[in-house]
């Protein structure tokens, strides 16, 4: 009969134990994510802030946006300013209403670039930005600022005429303005000449309109910084005196000295001086004359008595008369 070998009980040290399954991976629940679903989140908040960023910046450049710019970075000189002069008590009202309720009304701006100074150029909305001014003298710390929006012009003719149609809309422009900024227009090369001035500045006004503002330039070329009240100047009188600049090539000097010299205190005193100089002056009235008597208008004389003579004939009038008087006084003594 064969041995039966006897086993050893086993060893547990032999090896290592297995590691747990349930610690090697973590518990499935809620804060179990798949990697992919990171990756989608991360990539779609990327494309809102991408789309957000160009949304703003779009709205920004295309002139949807307010923004605010420090008034030392806005060019006052970026274009010639259509208006000649504002009263003082309009400007006045306007800077009290800006103090109390603050600037509702953004002006139109034009972004220079990166390196200019200063870095934006005013389109309209001077007056806005003077009323800024004087009350950033008063309190520099409340307001520094103007609320603007970007234009993007693509030519400086449509800046211009962006200018000119805030104007008329608000207060209207003045026939001398008119003129003067149609000028100016030409002289900073936005048109080639007055014609196409005229007709791209005024284009929505009758061809009646645009001539009576075309014959208001000579009053500008003539006596623009001359004459203190411009503005006040009416059609009526700034047709004749365009008529008359036209005919006189004088008139203007006589105008400036005038003016200079009479100093007036108001537009009515300074239309006074223009009307005089307009106005001829009436011919002194010549002093009536003793018409002579005619050289072949005949006198009889007749003889009536011992001492008295008859004067009869067409040649006997006032004048023969008095002439007789005083060669008789002379005879006499």
């Amino acid at each position: 009969m064969a041995k039966r070998r006897r086993l050893t009980p086993a060893n547990p040290s032999f090896m290592d134990p297995a590691p747990e399954v349930k610690s090697a991976l973590p518990p499935v629940g809620a804060t179990m994510r798949a990697p992919i679903a990171d990756v989608a989140r991360e990539a779609s908040s990327t494309a809102a802030i991408t789309e957000m960023a160009e949304t703003l910046r779009s709205a920004r450049e295309g002139g949807r946006m307010v923004v605010s710019v420090p008034l030392e970075d806005i060019a006052l000189d970026y274009l010639v300013r259509d208006r000649v002069g504002v009263p003082e008590e309009e400007q006045a009202a306007l800077v009290d209403s800006i103090a109390r309720r603050g600037q509702q009304t953004p002006v139109e701006l034009v972004d220079l670039g990166e390196g200019a100074a200063p870095r934006y150029g005013l389109i309209s909305g001077w007056r806005r930005v003077m009323a800024l001014t004087e009350l950033r003298r008063r309190d520099s710390a409340a307001f520094g600022e103007v609320l603007g929006l970007l234009r993007r012009p693509a030519e400086a003719s449509q800046a211009y005429l962006a200018m000119i149609e805030e104007n008329e809309i608000r207060v209207g422009l003045s026939y001398f303005e008119r003129a003067r900024i149609a000028l100016k227009a030409v002289e900073q090369g936005a048109f080639e000449d007055l014609s196409s001035a005229l007709s791209g500045l005024y284009e929505n006004a009758s061809r009646a309109k645009r001539s009576k503002i075309k014959s208001f330039t000579l009053v500008v070329q003539h006596l623009d910084g001359a004459l203190r009240f411009p503005r006040a100047i009416g059609e009526r009188l700034g047709l004749q005196l365009a008529q008359a600049l036209e005919a006189d090539p004088e008139l203007s000097a006589r105008l400036r000295t005038q003016v200079a010299e009479g100093d007036p205190a108001d537009f009515e005193a300074e239309q006074t001086l223009i009307r005089a100089e307009l106005t001829p002056p009436k011919p002194a009235k010549a002093k009536a004359e003793t018409p002579a008597p005619k050289p072949n208008a005949p006198v009889h004389l007749r003889k009536q008595g011992a001492h008295q003579v008859l004067l009869e004939g067409r040649g006997v009038d006032a004048a023969f008369l008095a002439d007789l008087e005083a060669w008789l006084q002379k005879r006499q003594g």
